[in-house]
């Protein structure tokens, strides 16, 4: 099972994060299952980093083998979705970047990818809106029809370089309003008005 995750997928969380260079293809890097996060157990805050960041995001999950996807099929590979959050050590990402050197070590280490159950994609509304709350306060809003590339066009790039398997999530990219999180903040997720994870920092 591979963990891909999709960057630079958001214009807004681009203009937040000060990338004005618009992409022509999807972008994305993977994470090892180890960075799995489930059943809404704490985060607990690692001690290699002073800048932990949540992402929140749609992720799919894989459901045929494919490999060279054409993009009008590609809706044939998945059938469920869930929330997830890309927590990202932001100040060990901006030092990996100052050196031009891959910055896997902000985005791959343990615990990293918290995720919901799946639910059968039918059950939500075509917009599939979905929100990131902090404390109750709603941090991230957005819906997938706000994607700059869409999980079809998605599956169809990087099934071109990577085969895709049963069971491989894709991370589809985060919205604007990504922050810090805290010792005791409480997460909560939703797509629509469904409760997808419920899970505090530790």
């Amino acid at each position: 099972m591979k963990i891909i995750c999709v960057g630079w997928n958001y214009c807004e969380h681009n203009s937040e994060m000060n990338r004005t260079t618009m992409l022509d293809n999807p972008i994305f890097f993977l994470k090892p299952d180890t960075a799995l996060l489930r059943e809404n157990k704490p985060f607990f805050l690692p001690d290699f980093s002073e800048q932990i960041e949540y992402e929140c995001e749609l992720v799919y999950r894989i459901g045929r083998i494919g490999k060279n996807i054409s993009e009008k099929f590609a809706h044939r590979y998945y059938s469920e979705i869930a929330l997830g959050v890309d927590f990202t050590a932001r100040d060990l990402q901006a030092a990996c970047r100052r050196q031009g050197a891959p910055w896997e070590v902000s985005k791959a280490f343990d615990n990293s990818a918290a995720i919901s159950d799946f639910i059968d994609i039918s059950s939500v509304d075509d917009e599939l809106n979905f929100s990131l709350s902090v404390n109750g306060n709603v941090v991230q809003s957005a819906s997938a029809s706000d994607m700059i590339f869409s999980i079809d066009r998605i599956i169809s790039h990087i099934s071109k370089y990577i085969t895709l398997k049963i069971g491989d999530l894709i991370y589809t990219g985060t919205p604007a309003g990504v922050g810090r999180v805290h010792i005791g903040d409480r997460l909560q997720g939703f797509i629509g008005n469904r409760l997808m994870f419920d899970f505090v920092v530790k």
